[in-house]
């Protein structure tokens, strides 16, 4: 298992992860374009020569950053490699002097075992009414925001 950041070779295999998990409801979907402009945020989970695992870390503030496109591929799942992925996440906040790290998830449980804490998606105003205000379930959106604070 080898965990590194995306390269553009990549993006076909993230879009194929995410994609799966957007078809059945889990996830939202991300166009080819955002996963082109945004690779540099991305990292994956090597296995064999195949991206197995995928997520980013996008900072929003100058105190906040969100892990998201979170995805393990479902022959990896509780392999612990979602977990890898969020640890990674976490020291590249520290590395930045990020003191928090939110995600918006329909799995908070998953987050929860990684150390975040629940959250109201309202104390997020950065995310909420600069991207959530344009996402096609806003305001009827079912994720739940998790946090957590950095020391």
């Amino acid at each position: 298992m080898l965990i590194r950041k995306a390269k553009i070779s990549d993006v076909e295999e993230i879009h194929q992860l995410i994609s799966h998990y957007a078809a059945e409801g889990q996830m939202l979907a991300r166009a080819r374009t955002t996963l082109y402009e945004g690779i540099r945020e991305f990292s994956v989970v090597e296995v064999e020569g195949k991206v197995v695992a995928v997520g980013s870390l996008h900072v929003l503030w100058s105190d906040l950053a969100e892990i998201r496109a979170l995805a393990v591929a479902p022959a990896y799942i509780r392999k612990g490699l979602g977990k890898a992925l969020v640890e990674t996440f976490l020291q590249e906040a520290r590395e930045l002097e990020l003191p928090r790290v939110f995600a918006l998830t329909y799995t908070p449980e998953f987050f929860a075992k990684c150390g975040f804490r629940l959250i109201d998606k309202e104390d997020l105003p950065q995310k909420v009414w600069k991207e959530c205000v344009n996402c096609p379930q806003f305001p009827n959106c079912e994720e739940s925001a998790v946090i957590l604070e950095l020391k």
